[in-house]
């Protein structure tokens, strides 16, 4: 099972092959999301591949679990998943030499490191004994020759100093204390004499002016540290996080040297297969002979896999292959990303922050207030690749306890990745099965889901065209679970509506034979904008909408009005003509005193007038005051 993990609070480094088991200090407990699953699906998918071969020119290194398998994934703000065997301790081996060129880069200065080592592919071994025929210098520090130079470009006060700045250098990256396995260290400087040959070469070439031994001995400490993948995983994203850890904050490089070393991996860390691994892979990367290989998103993430069986490279079977698939499912390839790639939420607000434009009654407000808040609004901005689909899945996931309806607003969302696609899809379901109902603000389709599904079980939910409709279905699911059984409004006489209401009853029968009623079907248009004063409305039955067009082309809604509510009001009084078109919303009957009988009111009753007026500027303060709100609570927004 796939599990979101913290550093671990403690330094305690396991022995080489040893498995720690897990304890609350070390992992959170296992996690269901999302991008757990689908680092499930590809450890399972590599799982049954056992070609390969163990490294046995090391003794120690043909001496490991050849079945072990980890695969880890850590995101440029520090969260990290994983599965499989994720606190096995192996050594770095290989991956080291990154590291240790970005060290003697800080020392020395790019110019001075790069009179001793070029940057261009080799098309050869790791280990050949080899340098460039025109240059005469290692090809690059990917490969042994160029390593050892770079560790002998590391200053210090002597050798120990010098190996001790290094170790101290991978912490820094790592997050946490890490140590030279003795006995490893031991097999290689007993069996390393291709090493040496190639220190003595670079001494004889002046390309080192320090003693080969010396250089090779710290050469091969340095490989002979020990790591755990999900180490691994918190180094690659320290580089993806321009040199600075995500989880301790501390800078391990400087960001100009960050984009220096990842070049190099990028067309040198994958030895003589490294074109093939750009094309299918697109990641700056590194492999070591100790089974992991680390590769780099930048920006994004970082990725570690170990599995000791190893390809004719010197590469990990396994990790060349979870590295392909999640490249390919996750649209990783560095290539790919033409934009900002790093999806942030925009807002995220409950129904009771912000609520829809429906003007409602007060028993349904006050239940509102009291549960709104387990109906949320969050709304995405720019391009939904991988890292911003899984920085959007973790945000929900950690605010979905209580929730009872979720709306995803992706309007201002660029590109859509077919695995972001697959994700929110996957948080959908996870939420539908729940309880919680989810919709999407998504009028073009960008996540391809062309209509609403009416259906409550299903997890692919309701699509709304604006955030206003969306705030709606969430509050009427709401008040549906917690509020009483409701029937709809009851139809209302002209004598009945509260504009009438509580006048003494000669006045509403006075009253009442001055309103015409009139019946509209559902989107007829009750009045135009720009129209002079058409009269006072007051609903009877039904619900009319106040609307906008707005910059996307579509008709919004300002307010809607139902059963019992009236307006015309404003327009009557000052003789100004409809700000917004009216239409109705269902069928609504409206009882309608038109501008003349109004001014004959005027004229014959002023004191009822009086009387109606007061009515009428309470009701219209208490709706005015209500869209006033609905729209202050989010900007405006539709």
């Amino acid at each position: 099972m796939a599990r979101l993990l913290d550093l671990p609070d403690s330094v305690y480094i396991p022995r080489y092959g040893e498995r720690v088991a897990p304890t609350g200090e070390h992992l959170t407990p296992p996690s269901s999301g999302v991008v757990a699953r689908i680092i499930d699906e590809v450890y399972e998918l590599c799982r049954g591949d056992t070609s390969g071969a163990l490294a046995d020119y090391i003794p120690e290194l043909a001496a490991v679990q050849p079945d072990s398998f980890a695969l880890c994934l850590a995101t440029a703000d520090g969260q990290v998943y994983g599965s499989g065997d994720l606190d096995t301790a192996f050594t770095i081996q290989s991956i080291s030499k990154p590291f240790t060129y970005a060290l003697a880069l800080a020392d020395r200065g790019t110019a001075a490191v790069a009179e001793r080592i070029d940057v261009e592919p080799s098309g050869e071994p790791f280990f050949e004994i080899s340098l460039d025929p025109t240059t005469q210098r290692p090809r690059n520090p990917m490969i042994n020759a160029g390593a050892i130079t770079a560790a002998s470009l590391v200053t210090g006060h002597d050798a120990a100093d010098r190996f001790e700045r290094i170790r101290r250098s991978y912490c820094r990256f790592a997050g946490r204390d890490l140590r030279l396995n003795a006995d490893v260290y031991a097999s290689e400087a007993r069996t390393g004499y291709r090493n040496l040959a190639i220190g003595y070469l670079l001494r004889g070439a002046g390309i080192i002016d320090i003693d080969p031994d010396e250089a090779v001995d710290r050469y091969f400490r340095q490989c002979s540290i020990d790591i755990t993948c999900r180490d691994l995983a918190i180094m690659a994203a320290t580089l993806a996080n321009n040199g600075v850890n995500p989880l301790t904050h501390e800078r391990a490089l400087t960001a100009p040297l960050v984009e220096q070393v990842l070049s190099v991996m990028t067309t040198c860390g994958m030895y003589d297969a490294a074109g093939d691994w750009v094309t299918t892979v697109g990641l700056p990367a590194k492999s070591g002979v100790g089974g992991g290989i680390l590769a780099v998103l930048p920006g994004q993430l970082g990725i570690a896999v170990y599995s000791p069986r190893l390809d004719a490279h010197g590469s990990s079977v396994r990790g060349v292959k979870a590295c392909r698939e999640l490249s390919n499912r996750l649209g990783l390839h560095f290539l790919h990303v033409t934009r900002a790639a790093h999806t942030a939420i925009r807002a995220s607000y409950s129904v009771a922050e912000a609520p829809s434009r429906l003007r409602r009654d007060p028993e349904e407000l006050a239940l509102l207030r009291q549960f709104g808040d387990r109906a949320r609004m969050v709304e995405l901005n720019g391009d939904l690749l991988f890292a911003g689909a899984e920085s959007a899945v973790r945000a929900v996931e950690e605010i979905t306890g209580d929730l009872e309806a979720l709306v995803l607003d992706v309007r201002e969302v660029g590109d859509v990745s077919a695995i972001a696609v697959r994700m929110l899809e996957d948080l959908q379901a996870e939420l539908a099965a729940d309880g919680c109902r989810v919709a999407l603000v998504d009028p073009d389709a960008k996540l391809g889901h062309l209509e609403s599904s009416l259906d409550p079980a299903d997890p692919r939910g309701r699509v709304f065209i604006d955030r206003d409709t969306a705030a709606e279905w969430c509050e009427q699911i709401i008040l549906e679970r917690h509020g009483p059984h409701r029937t709809a409004h009851a139809a209302l006489t002209v004598a009945d509506h509260p504009a009438l209401a509580g006048l003494p009853a000669d006045e509403q029968h006075r009253l009442a034979q001055e309103f015409e009623i009139r019946t509209l079907a559902r989107g007829e248009l009750v009045v135009a904008k720009g129209s002079p004063r058409a009269g006072l409305f007051l609903i009877l039955d039904g619900r009319v909408r106040m609307s906008f067009a707005a910059r996307d082309g579509r008709r919004h809604r300002l307010i809607s009005l139902s059963t019992g509510m009236s307006f015309g009001e404003i327009s009557m009084l000052l003789d100004e003509p409809f700000t917004h078109d009216i239409h109705a919303e269902t069928t609504v009957r409206l009882a309608v005193l038109s501008p003349k009988r109004f001014d004959t009111l005027t004229e014959q009753a002023p004191e009822v007038k009086v009387a109606l007026l007061e009515r009428l500027a309470v009701a219209a303060y208490g709706q005015a005051d209500a869209a006033v709100r609905a729209l202050a609570a989010h900007g405006g927004a539709y």
